[in-house]
């Protein structure tokens, strides 16, 4: 049985980087449906402005282009796809490597993808040099039934 969307949304905007807050903050408002606590959301928010940055200062570099989000819901759970039609990736698991960098004059600390596979569940890259690059995330954000239990297991226990 395929899953089924519950929700869905798109975002497009241009390349710049007074548009990561408001990619970060659009796609946080659409994640509030699941209900997610404070650090869920935050994990969600980093990775959106890792990756949208890149498709920034990477993707397009000092040209302008555009910059696509999509967001699925199911269940308890957030896709994310962030693409651009930049220049593409020539090697993803190089750069997928923490602290490399092809930038290291702008004081890039080369931990975009690391820390977008450490806040998310789950991350995908696909890209072609010359057409752009894809990103997909997942997020399981935990019913409140859980986490609740867990804090109440966590107080009772001290």
């Amino acid at each position: 049985m395929k899953d089924i969307i519950e929700n869905e949304m798109k975002l497009e905007f241009i390349s710049k980087s007074s548009n990561e807050a408001f990619a970060r903050i659009t796609v946080a408002a659409f994640a509030a449906q699941l209900d997610p606590t404070i650090e869920e959301l935050a994990d969600i928010k980093t990775a959106v402005s890792e990756a949208v940055t890149n498709c920034i200062i990477h993707g397009y570099e000092n040209t302008q282009g555009i910059v696509k989000i999509i967001a699925h819901l199911k269940e308890n759970e957030i896709i994310l796809e962030i693409s651009d039609q930049g220049k593409g990736i020539e090697n993803i698991e190089m750069a997928k490597e923490p602290l490399y960098t092809t930038k290291p004059n702008l004081e890039r600390s080369g931990m975009g993808f690391t820390i977008m596979e450490s806040f998310m569940d789950s991350m995908d890259i696909e890209s072609i040099v010359g057409l752009g690059t894809k990103i997909t995330m997942c997020k399981k954000i935990k019913p409140k039934s859980e986490t609740e239990d867990l804090e109440f297991q966590m107080i009772t226990k001290d």
